[in-house]
């Protein structure tokens, strides 16, 4: 060290050996002098000298002490100034601001932004970016209590209440700031903050400009081990640094943090130390100068004089100094303009780095009965040496309660005074105390003692519309809310309470941390005697107390005690009477008398009684009259009706109408449009009703409505969260602006949750104003991006870019409908002022419509004013551009057209112009797009007219609710052109036709959010012996839901995992809830986490010993030998879940509900994680609405293992029991599709789907058995089968709940053996045939009924029973017979069977079978009908030789003719030829099913059209033939029954077909069923294309490209294109180069036109048409000119066909077309075509040429590397990487190329290449670092 310091001032002055000759003590001197002119230092010097010399005189020295006397007073807040430097110690961290102990007892403030730059900036980034950074740690992360810093007073103030506050400074550029880069030297002790981590050590803020100061890691690890706790300093971290090294003049600064190095760091002369720059906290040598009662005074660094005060004395030695002694000392304060230096002398402040002692929190407020006195100072205070041995000091102003009181006799050295401790100054080490008597019998000193129930007497502070402040103490401030300012709710309480009055009040709650204390001026409740009821488990069943009433509901009332305890009083215990509306009996606030019934503390729920066993009735007026005024509770989203009582200035008394309660509708919750807000009101009055407006708030008895249509959705569709608990990241939510500040918005949601978009958040553009933006009370979408748990702060964005819609035009089509519609309804209500001549005219006139006015004044700058008797009292102006090239002169009359009716301001805007006065007629279509000029921009829409037509036409201003702020360059101007897409081509109700600005392009904004694991409190890795299995001690140190942190020792830190507590854990506990923070607790290492990764190491791993170490207290692990360790070697993730089977019950521990995923994360064992997929949580579909209010974090539930999930990391659960779909599992399903007359299509666990009948889903069946079933919905059900992947399921409650008794009205019919004679069942109809009536009974049984059962009635068209009985009809019937074998049913529908009406009505005055009339009618309809079968039969007898079938009789005869276009032809025989044409096109087509009678399942046409052929095939023979003869024809009973199975069989097989999903469609009524359920879909409708094609039906499949075109919703843009590129195609192959035209024209007209020519352009290429394709590109360049994909898809088209050539002229041409910035771009891509069609020598020519010109473009250098690979050799790849990595480009880009040119070696070099890679990157790293260090 000695020639180090020989050395160095040589070495620093070889280059000037003028200036190294000159002693240096007068340079330093004139240097002091020269640069800071200090008199005072001067003279002090010159005194110090004297004094040195002793030749003072004696008179003089006593002048001197005297004179110093004032030196030694003690430091006051009005001693400081700003700037002085002080040595403080931080007493406490908060979020933003540490409280640091100054010397003497004071107190001062660092806020977080004064901490350091680096520091700074990242809380700025993490604002900006709103993303919680990982670098940046906490203030109480960083300062520790007792921590030592140097500090800076920046500010001295008063705060609010009268208080003096200093605001300080550690920020070292504030601390160092006399430091300068030439005073800096070896051996200096400074103050630092780490400002950057980086590889070989630390950058260390100093705040010298122009210094940079290193830490190299070596130098810190000592101290990362010892005071760090092993960790790696953090950004913001707070250092003593020691100057090991300068360098380049002060440039570069080396510094060390060894503990031992800083320890015995003292400042020197050779320093340079000087007045100016001396810092608080250097340890010095100093030698005492003088003694005196007040202190000592020191001289240090040979030329300084300071001063120790009494209180910095070191305890030990005081009285035992001498002059000229010799004494280590830290210099405490430096003041800025007098120079005086204060020093401590106290053993502590010796050791830099040391921290310094606490007191008991339980010691301070604490009563010291006697306290002796150890010295006075008369003019600063008093010290004392307290009961337990330790000093103390009180202020003087402390030592009496007044100045008059005061007498300094009293306090000699000895005496025994009664005193409190007050506080603890951390600085001198000292209690505080005062021995004022207020003081000490004052009951309460800070917050924390005060306790709920607590009486307490206070002041008036002031009265507020909220309630009424209280000052308890000096320091303690409480809040009455206005409910509590006595036993009834006051209107005026200023009547009773005067600002500084005395009030006697009673704590209600209490919140020390917060500062918040509630209070009660209830008399009832502050003069009780009755117990305090302050926790749940104090509720023991028979006590009695008071509390108050907060909720009077039909179901009873919420009583509220101390400390927000809370319990119901049922409905039966409010009094011995009934009371049928307690709502009308009690009122909120009602203090009153309960008795404890039953008490659940861990569910924290409480019955209550009023019914005492003394009283009936409450004493405290349970019986009185409740107010007029008394609250009704509402719900938020509950919808009212409203009516206006009175308008006031923020919004309208409404009263809501079904209560006659009281209600406030703020104006800008009017609506989602802010001119519609202020439109409705200025235009609603008193008495008008509001229908659906929505209760948004229920507090404090003041309800808040809202008719945001947007809000109102939201609420009812579920898409809003209801506590801070439900948000997670990436919600989108709507809500309104709350407030506007200027770094953000706060933006509030339904159910009064609320977040902060800060202004970087607020929008895509730069954001000046926050109020240029939005408006308070304005509608807007908002996406969450973080939240604080512990402050319950969230964090948002109103970025469009984040919150936009998938389909903006949509979005920007609905507001704008949306505002019409309003200023519809706006329109409705000026109609009904007829008292308002203003009102009427506004609502006659509207957007489009021609009035002829009178001109009533021309202004100067060209606009006119017009007037007629329309338009009275309304102002109506045309602008200069309106009034055209007219010269108006008043008087003049004009025609003109109604632009826009401002109903608000009473003006009508209106337009001269002759192209918008005459219209020309032009037929307009949906969604075509056409040109257009503003003419009129309002607030939330623009006016245009279309080019072509001049119809008037409005554009949205805005695509969204959140796009509120455009720049002037962006807004509409009248007179532009605009082009737009029309939405609507009539005016309708609004005058105008409605369109979206621009083509209709969606964009969509999808951003991928990794699942974000929730960090454990930060425990640091600290290096330990500890083995698996080892028994350590610990104290608990927090207890979070999930896991419980331990202190092993001071640095040491343990982890105990919920499951690691008890070896049986009760189901539905919570297991770290039985240990509490501070207890000592016994564990064995199970295991060790690996802090950055979270990962549990195997006990093997050499970091195992770095790691956190995971703890068990299961007394098994306790007893045993070690139990079983976490994370053996080698276990991967999908080997530890391994032991886990299907099926297998185990415990888990609930983490969080996942909202976004819709899932329950649990944790089994500390390393093995599962989740509960929504379906699986419960049997309740009630629970499935809001899970996260069912599963607590750390309860422990029962769970059964269903597998894992696809990554194999985390396993999946069942909380129902539930692991499979077998037969007779009960479980819950989702609704994903409804179908009517077929049943339900469910969602299951485990991502299967089920399929639940129309008879299965209830135990009775109703009219309309789908009516209360909804997609979406939860439903509980029970899987019947589950077979082949086909899963059949019930929702029946017999089967779902099978306990429940209730009555099954229509039991399950499994077969037709279920089903018995007499019996009377129900159903639904299947189909009507000819054989009659189908109905079904089950899933698996069918009935007939035949015609004549059906009705009594004779129908000879059967047309009327399908009308009256459509499929699905409801109907009750009678089993007439039950035909087992053949499984036939028949039924019976006569009213006389069933006893139900009839199904047809008798209204239809059809005659009855048994009358003569009707039976005259059957007979006379038998012979027209067999008279037509002969006619048919002779025609078919012609063409096909038959089988003789006797005819059927009139039993079996189902008494109508089905064919009923048969009674038509016997009416009009012209059609005969026709018809029998017909019949040989059916015989024809392909063969039917032949069924003759029985059941037919069949659907549709086809069914209908095989029993008519059969029958008339049949039965041709003549109804007039013999029976006898008939009845010989007839077929044995055998046949019959053969027959009947094998038809039966047949048509199962048809049925099944019919069923199966995967069936493809085979006819036209196939695919006619397909489109109409899915009519959007272009592949179905491509299909059926197909479908006619095959069959060469081309007019058919141009039809049905029509149809499609016409049905296919005009959202779809891609699908209808779909369509017409196929139809573009259909006329290519099949049509005429005509007819292909005149679709292309309408294929452009309604799509993009570029996306049609270049369909059309592939087809022609396609279809070998190259003439026309080469035609077709020139057109696209011409007409696209301006874009790229047009002349790179002609260049493909060039290349493919051998056109080399002609590309390269295509190449030249596009350079000219295109614009300079597309240039490299067009270029590379033409290269690479070249590569792939055509030559590839020209390519690399291409490339070659565009990187001369281009060097940097490393885009294009990886495009030509990739082209290289795939078509060079490897010589020339090799070149070319060579040549890449000896560019000059930017590090992360040489860093790429390095790595694919590694890569490539890889998979093709050799070793040697591989290893010539690796030199090179070496090398280039060596050059970038030696360039740095230069």
């Amino acid at each position: 060290m000695a020639s180090m310091e020989e050395n160095f001032p040589r070495g620093g002055t070889q280059k000037k050996p003028s200036e190294g000759k000159a002693p240096r003590r007068p340079i330093e001197q004139d240097n002091l002098f020269d640069t800071h002119h200090e008199e005072g230092s001067q003279k002090r010097k010159r005194i110090q000298e004297d004094q040195g010399k002793r030749k003072k005189l004696k008179a003089e020295k006593k002048e001197a002490i005297k004179a110093n006397a004032k030196d030694f007073e003690l430091l006051t807040v009005e001693a400081l100034s700003e700037g002085m430097l002080l040595l403080g110690c931080v007493k406490e961290s908060n979020d933003f601001e540490l409280v640091v102990s100054l010397p003497n007892g004071l107190t001062g403030f660092v806020q977080v932004t004064h901490i350091c730059d680096a520091y700074s900036k990242m809380l700025n980034e993490q604002v900006a970016t709103e993303e919680l950074l990982e670098d940046l740690n906490s203030l109480s992360d960083l300062y520790p209590p007792g921590m030592l810093v140097r500090c800076t007073v920046t500010s001295v103030g008063k705060t609010m209440d009268g208080h003096q506050s200093v605001k300080l400074s550690i920020n070292p550029k504030d601390v160092n700031k006399a430091l300068n880069t030439t005073a800096l030297r070896s051996g200096m002790l400074l103050s630092g903050l780490v400002s950057s981590v980086e590889d070989h050590g630390y950058l260390i803020d100093i705040g010298v400009s122009g210094a940079k100061a290193f830490l190299p890691r070596q130098k810190s690890q000592s101290y990362i081990k010892s005071a760090n706790k092993g960790a790696e300093l953090k950004i913001g971290q707070y250092l003593n640094c020691l100057i090991e090294e300068v360098k380049n003049n002060g440039r570069i600064v080396r510094l060390s943090i060894t503990q031992s190095e800083v320890a015995a760091a003292v400042a020197t002369e050779e320093q340079n130390w000087a007045l100016g720059n001396l810092l608080p906290g250097l340890l010095v040598k100093a030698q005492v100068q003088k003694v005196t009662p007040y202190g000592i005074t020191l001289s240090f660094l040979s030329s300084f004089t300071g001063i120790v005060d009494f209180m910095h004395l070191d305890p030990k030695k005081a009285g035992s100094y001498s002059q000229s002694q010799t004494v280590k000392a830290c210099i405490l304060s430096v003041h800025p303009t007098s120079k005086a230096v204060r020093l401590t002398l106290r053993q502590v402040f010796l050791q830099p780095g040391s921290v310094l002692g606490q007191l008991a929190s339980s010691r301070i407020g604490m009563v010291v009965e006697e306290s002796v006195v150890k010295s006075f100072h008369a003019k600063t205070g008093a010290i004392f040496e307290l009961d337990d041995g330790t000093l103390a000091f009180a202020r003087l102003k402390h030592l009496s309660d007044t100045k008059k009181s005061f007498k300094p006799g009293a306090f000699k050295v000895g005496s025994k005074h009664r005193c409190r401790i007050i506080d603890y100054s951390l600085m001198d080490e000292l209690a505080l105390l005062s021995l004022k008597h207020r003081i000490i019998a004052a009951p309460f000193l800070r917050y924390q003692d005060l306790c709920p129930g607590h009486v307490v007497e206070g002041k008036v502070l002031a009265l507020k519309p909220f309630g009424m402040q209280v000052k308890v103490t000096d320091h303690i401030r409480g809040l009455v809310p206005r409910l509590h300012l006595a036993d009834v709710l006051l209107k005026q309480p200023e009547k009773k309470y005067s600002v500084g009055g005395e009030v006697k009040c009673r704590v209600l709650i209490s919140n020390p941390e917060e500062k918040k204390l509630i209070l009660t001026l209830k008399k009832t409740l502050v003069m009780s005697k009755f117990p305090v009821l302050t926790s749940y488990e104090a509720a023991k069943p028979g006590l009695i107390a008071h509390g108050f009433i907060v909720c009077a509901r039909e179901f009873g009332c919420i009583v509220k005690f101390y400390n927000d305890v809370k319990g119901l009083v049922p409905k039966n215990e409010l009094s011995s009477e009934p009371i049928p509306s307690p709502e009308k009996v009690f009122y909120k606030g009602q203090v009153v008398k309960v008795i404890v019934l039953k008490c659940e503390p861990e569910q924290e729920k409480l019955l209550l009684s009023f019914k005492l066993m003394s009283r009936p009735v409450s004493e405290d007026g349970g019986e009185q009259i409740p107010k007029k005024n008394r609250e009704v509770t509402y719900e938020t989203g509950q919808m009212v009706d409203v009516k206006i009582l009175k308008k006031k200035d923020n919004g309208l008394e409404v009263s809501i109408l079904s209560d006659n309660v009281s209600a406030h509708l703020p104006t800008m919750h009017l609506s989602d449009h802010v001119v519609n807000c202020k439109l409705l009101y200025h235009w609603l009055q008193e008495g008008d009703i509001l229908h659906r407006v929505m209760c948004l708030s229920d507090k404090g008895g003041h309800i808040t409505l809202c008719r945001k249509p947007a809000v109102i959705s939201a609420v009812q569709e579920e898409q809003v969260v209801r506590s801070f608990s439900e948000i997670q990241p990436g919600m989108q939510l709507a809500g309104y602006v709350r407030n506007i500040m200027s770094y953000g918005v706060f933006v509030e949601f339904p159910f009064g949750l609320a977040g902060l978009a800060p202004k970087a958040a607020m929008s895509d553009k730069f954001v000046t104003d926050t109020k240029d933006h939005f408006v308070v009370g304005q509608t807007v979408v908002a996406n969450v991006t973080s939240m604080d748990e512990e402050k319950q702060r969230i964090l948002l964005c109103l970025k469009l870019s984040e919150v936009g819609s998938e389909d903006p035009v949509a979005e920007s089509f609905s507001l704008l409908s949306q505002c019409f519609e309003e200023m519809k309804e706006v329109r409705d209500i000026m109609s009904r002022r007829n008292h308002s001549k203003v009102a009427q005219n506004l609502c006659g006139l509207m957007p489009g419509q021609k009035l002829e006015l009178v001109v009533q004044e021309v202004r100067g700058d060209g606009s006119a004013f017009f007037n007629g008797s329309c338009v009275a009292g309304l102002t109506v102006t045309a602008t200069r551009y309106h009034v055209g090239d007219k010269s108006l002169v008043a008087g003049q009359k004009a025609r003109v057209l109604v632009l826009h009716v401002d109903a608000l301001k009473s003006a009508v805007h209106i337009s001269l112009r002759e192209e918008l006065l005459k219209p020309k007629a032009k037929r307009l279509t949906e969604n075509s797009q056409h040109p257009a000029v503003v003419q009129h921009v309002a607030e939330e829409f623009a006016i245009a007219s279309l080019v072509e037509s001049g119809q008037l036409t409005a554009i949205p201003v805005a695509s969204h609710f959140n796009d509120t702020f455009r720049f002037d360059s962006e807004k509409l101007k009248v007179g532009q052109a605009v082009s737009v897409t029309l939405k609507t081509v009539l005016p309708g109700d609004h005058g105008v036709l409605l369109a979206v600005q621009g083509p209709a392009k969606k964009r969509a904004f999808i951003r991928s959010r990794k699942e974000s694991e929730t960090v454990e409190e930060g425990l640091a890795a600290v290096k330990h012996s500890l083995c698996f299995g080892d028994v350590v001690k610990g104290t608990v140190k927090s207890v979070r839901p999930t896991y419980v942190t331990v202190a092993i020792d001071d640095k040491l830190t343990g982890s105990i995992h919920t499951s690691q507590i008890l070896d049986e854990v009760p189901i539905g506990t919570f297991p770290t809830s039985r240990l509490k923070a501070g207890q000592k607790v016994t564990a064995r290492v199970i295991g060790g986490r690996d802090v950055k990764t979270h990962r549990y190491l195997p006990i093997t791993h050499p970091h195992f010993t770095q790691s956190v170490p995971e703890l068990s207290i299961r007394p098994s692990d306790l007893k045993g030998d070690g139990g079983t360790a976490l994370s053996p070697e080698g276990d991967s993730p999908s080997e530890r879940l391994r032991p886990y089977k299907s099926g297998q019950t185990v415990t888990c521990f609930v983490k969080k509900y996942n909202t976004i995923k819709s899932w329950l994360e649990v944790e089994i064992t500390p390393e093995i994680r599962g989740r509960v997929p929504q379906l699986l949580l419960s049997l309740n579909p009630k629970v499935l609405k809001h899970p996260e209010k069912s599963f607590k974090n750390g309860q422990a539930l029962s769970a059964t293992v269903t597998g894992t999930d696809a990554s194999e990391t985390n396993l999946c659960l069942s909380l129902t029991g539930v692991h499979s779909l077998a037969e007779g599992t009960i479980t819950l399903g989702t609704i994903t599709k409804v179908t009517p007359n077929v049943g339900l299509t469910i969602a299951l666990p485990f991502g299967k789907t089920g399929k639940a009948n129309i008879f299965h889903l209830s135990d009775s069946y109703t009219e309309q058995p789908l009516e209360n079933f909804s997609i979406g919905k939860l439903v509980r059900c029970c899987v019947l089968s589950n077979e082949d992947n086909k899963i059949e399921i019930s929702l029946r409650q017999s089967r779902t709940n099978p306990k429940s008794k209730n009555k099954v009205e229509d039991p399950e019919l499994t077969c037709v053996e279920d089903v018995r004679e007499g019996q009377l069942v129900r159903g639904y109809v299947r189909s009507v045939k000819q054989s009659g009536v189908f109905c079904g009974l089950s899933s698996s049984v069918v009935g007939r009924i035949q015609f004549y059962k059906v009705v009594p009635f004779f129908i000879p068209k059967q047309s009327l029973y399908e009308q009256y009985m459509p499929e699905g009809k409801f109907l009750t019937a009678k089993v007439l017979s039950v035909n087992n074998k053949e499984s036939h049913v028949e039924l019976s529908l006569l009213s006389e069977d069933t006893g139900k009406p009839s199904v047809l009505p008798e209204s239809l005055g059809l005659p009855r079978c048994d009358t003569d009339e009707g039976k005259e009618k059957r007979e006379e309809f038998k012979k027209l009908k067999a008279k037509r079968k002969r006619r048919v039969s002779e025609s078919e007898q012609e063409a096909k030789p038959r089988k003789k079938r006797a005819c059927l009789t009139d039993e079996d005869d189902s008494g109508i003719e089905v064919y009923c276009r048969e009674q038509e032809e016997e009416e009009e025989d012209e059609e005969e030829n026709k018809r029998k044409s017909k019949q040989e096109t059916k015989r024809a087509e392909a063969p039917r099913l032949q069924v003759s009678s029985g059941f037919t399942w069949d659907e549709g046409l086809n069914a209908l059209e095989v029993p008519v052929s059969n029958r008339k095939e049949e039965s041709s023979d003549s109804e007039e033939e013999d029976d006898t003869q008939s009845m010989r024809k007839k077929q044995t009973k055998k046949e019959k029954e053969q027959e009947k199975q094998r038809v039966e069989k047949e048509l199962s097989k048809i049925e099944a077909a019919l069923m199966d999903p995967n069936r493809q469609p085979q006819t036209a009524d196939d695919f006619d069923r397909l489109v109409l359920s899915n009519p959007s879909s272009s592949i179905l409708w491509l299909q059926y294309m197909a479908f006619h094609l095959q069959a060469t039906e081309i007019e058919k499949a141009r039809a049905v490209a029509e149809r499609a075109l016409k049905t296919i919703s005009f959202r779809e843009e891609q699908e209808k294109l779909n369509v017409w590129v196929a139809l573009l195609n259909l006329e290519n192959m099949y049509g005429t180069e005509e007819t292909l035209m005149k679709v292309f024209e309408r294929a452009v007209q309604y799509n993009e036109p570029l996306k049609v020519f270049q369909h059309l352009a592939d087809i022609y290429a396609s279809s070998e048409k190259y003439q026309q394709a080469d035609d077709l590109y020139n057109t696209m360049l011409k007409r696209f000119r301006q874009e790229k994909s047009v002349w790179l898809k002609y260049a493909t088209f060039l290349l493919k066909r051998g056109q080399v050539e002609a590309t390269h002229r295509l190449l030249e041409r596009a350079l000219k077309g295109l614009p300079n910035k597309e240039h490299v771009d067009v270029i590379s891509k033409f290269a690479q075509l070249e590569f792939h069609f055509g030559d590839p020598e020209h390519a690399k020519a291409i490339f070659e040429s565009t990187l001369s010109s281009y060097p940097k473009r490393t885009d294009i250098w990886s495009i030509y590397i990739d082209m290289m690979i795939k078509h060079g050799s490897q010589k020339e790849v090799r070149d070319i990487f060579e040549r890449v990595i000896h560019l000059n480009l930017a590090v992360k880009r040489m860093k790429f190329f390095f790595k694919r040119y590694l890569d490539y070696e890889k998979k093709y070099g050799t070793s040697e290449t591989i290893q010539a890679v690796k030199v090179a990157a070496l090398e280039y790293v060596e050059s970038k670092s030696s360039l740095a260090e230069s």
